[in-house]
């Protein structure tokens, strides 16, 4: 498998920076570096596209969300709608670091997206993000006509940390009598919290995202490390993936999180939940949201947008 050339010149370009590690620096610091960076590997916001900031009632106070719905769309069109849920170990990200994504996936699959500003951590620790999204998703279920949202046309996704909270809220919807589902898109997913497997190692350092960063991340959302066995932190975990929406699962071919996305995969297919694995072999951690940089981000986020149209409006009776 070979290292795309615009990824590692995007790795040459992040060594020649020298910018600190993530994990030596504070949660707020990384933050603040982590959203620094944003504008220059997403761009700017493609025109087409309009964008509705409010908030919805949430377990620990009020949850900011975005709504994204393309100007296209005839202005009483009820239209299936993405939950979205961000990347970034949920302890950084926000609505601005994804926003570029966001606004894409509405705009090629013809779609509304709902992106949920969720609690991070260590400030909210699990299940503070989990909880988040959840009222995220029944606020919209229960409210989407007034926001131009078919609520019987729904998927929920993310990417990294976010996919990892699109996974669990899936099993979570099929146990708790939730919105049916059409589609999970989780790109790069964490499913498992406990092991650590051979992409880990093989990865560990000098790929973007590494494994002591990773541990960092874990600390700060589940210090209980006995939390970290459950279904809500580590969904490869869950008795069950029987009965699952479909899912298309994304991972990248240079990623410590590669192989429990493949696995995760696997097992939904081996317990009868339709499931697509596409990897990406030469691209690094988080690269879909960073289609300035690498044109295997415009692709993928070209095969996500396909799901998600099939998904919702191809396929919607």
């Amino acid at each position: 498998m070979a290292l795309d050339p615009e990824s590692q010149r995007l790795l040459d370009l992040a060594a020649a920076a020298n910018r600190p590690a993530w994990n030596s620096l504070s949660p707020q610091a990384a933050r603040d570096l982590y959203l620094s960076l944003r504008p220059p590997a997403q761009g700017p916001r493609p025109s087409g596209v309009t964008v509705t900031d409010r908030t919805i009632p949430g377990p620990g106070g009020a949850v900011p969300i975005r709504l994204y719905r393309p100007t296209a769309a005839a202005a009483d069109a009820m239209l299936p709608a993405l939950v979205f849920a961000h990347g970034g170990g949920w302890v950084f990200g926000n609505l601005e670091s994804h926003d570029v994504l966001c606004a894409q996936l509405a705009l090629d699959a013809g779609i509304a997206v709902c992106a949920v500003d969720y609690r991070l951590a260590p400030e909210a620790r699990f299940p503070g993000a989990f909880d988040d999204v959840v009222a995220a998703l029944q606020w919209v279920a229960a409210n989407g006509a007034s926001v131009g949202i078919d609520a019987a046309r729904l998927a929920i996704g993310g990417d990294s940390a976010g996919g990892n909270l699109a996974a669990a809220i899936a099993i979570w919807a099929r146990d708790h009598d939730g919105p049916r589902l059409r589609l999970q898109l989780l790109a790069y997913p964490v499913t498992d919290a406990v092991a650590r497997t051979d992409s880990y190692r093989r990865f560990y350092d000098g790929f973007g995202l590494n494994a002591e960063t990773m541990e960092w991340f874990f600390d700060h959302y589940t210090p209980d490390k006995a939390s970290r066995g459950d279904w809500r932190v580590s969904p490869l975990r869950a008795a069950s993936l029987a009965g699952l929406p479909p899912a298309l699962v994304i991972t990248a071919g240079y990623d410590p999180l590669r192989d429990e996305g493949r696995a995760y995969a696997w097992r939904l297919q081996q317990e009868g939940t339709l499931a697509d694995l596409v990897e990406f072999g030469g691209m690094l951690h988080g690269f879909l949201s960073t289609p300035m940089l690498l044109h295997g981000a415009r692709r993928g986020a070209a095969i996500c947008a396909a799901a998600l149209h099939e998904a919702l409006v191809l396929r919607a009776p």
